[in-house]
């Protein structure tokens, strides 16, 4: 049994690499960037599926966009959570996403 659990163990950490926050400690940002990666690693297999032909372009885009508005929404809880004032380095980290998209979407 707990060899069992050792090889899930392993292989969830294969399937779903988890990189330590190296940033300004902030229960906020923690959470932030645990939202960004699991984006990433998704993303990541999106486009991996249609690069191996396996979903349409149209299909990984709306896939993608999904995701996108879920990590805008968890974003946007953060961000009303913080208190008013000077703007965070979770904003500015969510409004160079918002840019990436949009120039991603002009493409």
């Amino acid at each position: 049994m707990n060899n069992n659990s050792d090889v899930l163990s392993e292989l969830c950490d294969f399937l779903y690499p988890r990189h330590p926050y190296q940033g300004q400690f902030n229960a906020d940002y923690l959470a932030f960037n645990a939202h960004l990666q699991e984006f990433s690693q998704r993303v990541n297999y999106i486009c991996s599926l249609q690069t191996g032909g396996k979903i349409s372009p149209k299909e990984a885009y709306k896939q993608i966009h999904c995701l996108w508005k879920q990590l805008k929404a968890n974003k946007k809880a953060l961000v009303s959570v913080e208190r008013e004032g000077a703007q965070s380095e979770a904003r500015r980290y969510a409004q160079n996403f918002d840019e990436v998209w949009e120039y991603i979407g002009d493409e």
